[in-house]
């Protein structure tokens, strides 16, 4: 059974929020995204995704927000690493995506994307919450 096939959620109680990124590998790089705003973390990196709505499972959630991000379609895997509850309370869950097709991801909310090899990841000024996620998402980019 794929996670499309199931529900991937919901969160450890009713009032969780969930938070859900992509872990995008082509060719043995890994799709990430500049922040624009807010202001305090313009500028940092992360990987495509966002908030869980209310109604939502984990893998509509993540295609909607890749839809919103990127202008694409995914199809949703695998979990990578083990879920993260960040500071605010929030749980964060990252699924291995492809392209649903051939269109091209684009920036539509952020400043700029970049498909990045392992040696660039970690040179990346990240922001908090995908820090956590490093170490996994390394493991699914081919070495240099």
């Amino acid at each position: 059974m794929t996670t499309d096939e199931r529900s991937a959620g919901p969160a450890t109680g009713p009032s969780a929020t969930v938070v859900v990124g992509a872990a995008l590998v082509r060719d043995g790089r890994l799709l990430v995204q500049q922040r624009a705003f807010p202001e305090d973390v313009a500028g940092l990196w992360e990987i495509p995704g966002g908030r869980v709505e209310p109604g939502e499972t984990d893998v509509e959630g993540l295609r909607r927000e890749c839809r919103e991000e990127l202008g694409v379609d995914v199809v949703v895997g695998d979990r990578v690493g083990a879920e993260v509850t960040l500071p605010n309370g929030m749980l964060f869950r990252v699924y291995a995506v492809t392209l649903d097709g051939a269109v091209e991801p684009r920036a539509v909310e952020h400043r700029a994307l970049r498909w990045v090899t392992a040696s660039e990841l970690v040179e990346l000024d990240w922001l908090p919450a995908d820090q956590a996620f490093l170490p996994d998402l390394l493991a699914r980019i081919s070495p240099e």
